[in-house]
């Protein structure tokens, strides 16, 4: 025990150095929660400690410290063992992969092992890679935790490891709050120059289909009334999406709004104000987004595979991420009819099913078992 009678947990935060991604949602849904525990002290690390204070805020229980390196390797093998021994760290908490200098107990949240299944969408030498770094990494964890039953279960399939917990991913209060939508149009209107807009919040990589959207956008020549907003960073290019957009008369071109490094005001702000929100990922470990923008009561479409097959409450707006004729007619209909009470109902849902105190209350009793 480093600070008096307290458990000290280290807490990787690398990922609030760089845009939206679903761990950075997670890391702050489950500690946001977890600092409540008076019991526990939390070394919380970034290249950027000041943004993470900002972020979670200023406790007795919570120390804020700077890495030095900014690469992965350098900051697992000599950033990372440094932290924990100077600090005496009781518990280091690591996504995906862990620092290979082990010098106190660990936990590893393997959010997914889509590289595996889904070969196509990521390089030989990163499947080859990851898939040797988080097996490893499980098996030298004492606590190992997942997202979703999806994860889970091909974990297992794949490292034959078995004892992972879930700790779902959940929506932040702030979602589900009132708000008045012609204010927030007006807001968005007066900042951004967006009136009318569908609203896709994904980083780009392959895997997220963004070609779907645009098909749908001219298929349905949505670009006569509505704007096209996609909301997030590059992480890998999308030769289809690029050969399409590349052709397009620039009229077309100037509805189609591609916005980074948004945070989160800012995000909330965007969604709060579209007409409609689309999420037709090919392939995910869980899928934060779309219930994010069904708890702020935005009409939203959500492709119904993988982990996302677990929301079955879309029911009439899931859609198959292959079929784009589906996805046209599913669209068309959240911007023509009224829906909004099909989404008052679901969002109530997924508030009751997804919560992160539920979550943290079960990675703190791992804890006490493992102290």
């Amino acid at each position: 025990m480093s600070i008096k009678n307290t458990t000290s947990i280290f807490v990787d935060c690398h990922v609030f150095d760089s845009g939206f991604q679903g761990t950075r949602t997670y890391i702050k849904g489950l500690y946001s929660e977890l600092i409540k525990k008076r019991d526990l002290h939390f070394f919380l690390v970034s290249s950027n400690p000041d943004y993470l204070e900002s972020i979670f805020g200023s406790h007795s229980n919570v120390t804020y410290l700077k890495y030095k390196y900014h690469n992965k390797y350098l900051r697992l093998l000599i950033d990372v063992p440094k932290i924990i021994k100077k600090n005496k760290i009781d518990f280091a908490h690591f996504q995906y992969t862990v620092s290979p200098i082990k010098r106190c107990k660990y936990i590893v949240t393997t959010h997914d092992v889509l590289f595996i299944d889904f070969p196509e969408y990521f390089t030989s030498l990163s499947r080859i890679v990851n898939t040797f770094l988080y097996k490893q990494s499980a098996k030298r964890s004492e606590i190992k935790l997942t997202v979703s039953e999806y994860s889970k279960q091909k974990i297992q399939q794949h490292f034959a490891v078995s004892n992972y917990e879930i700790t779902p991913n959940a929506i932040h209060d702030t979602f589900f709050e009132e708000y008045d939508k012609q204010q927030i149009k007006a807001e968005v209107e007066d900042k951004f120059s967006l009136k009318n807009y569908i609203i896709y919040v994904s980083r780009w990589e392959q895997r997220k289909n963004h070609q779907m959207v645009l098909k749908a956008f001219l298929d349905l020549k949505l670009y006569k009334n509505y704007k096209l907003l996609f909301l997030g960073n590059d992480t890998s290019s999308n030769q289809e999406y690029d050969d399409i957009f590349d052709k397009l008369d620039s009229e077309i071109k100037n509805e189609i709004v591609s916005l980074k490094n948004t945070d989160l005001k800012t995000m909330l702000l965007l969604l709060r104000g579209a007409n409609a929100s689309v999420y037709p990922s090919l392939a995910e470990g869980f899928g934060i987004p779309p219930l994010e923008s069904v708890a702020a009561k935005i009409p939203t479409i959500c492709s119904n595979k993988t982990a996302m097959s677990d929301f079955s409450f879309f029911e009439d707006y899931y859609f198959e991420p292959y079929n784009q004729d589906e996805f046209n007619q599913k669209l068309q209909k959240i911007l023509t009819q009224n829906v909004a009470s099909d989404f008052e109902t679901m969002a109530q849902k997924i508030k009751e099913k997804y919560s992160w105190q539920k979550s943290a209350d079960i990675l703190y009793q791992l804890i006490k078992k493992h102290e």
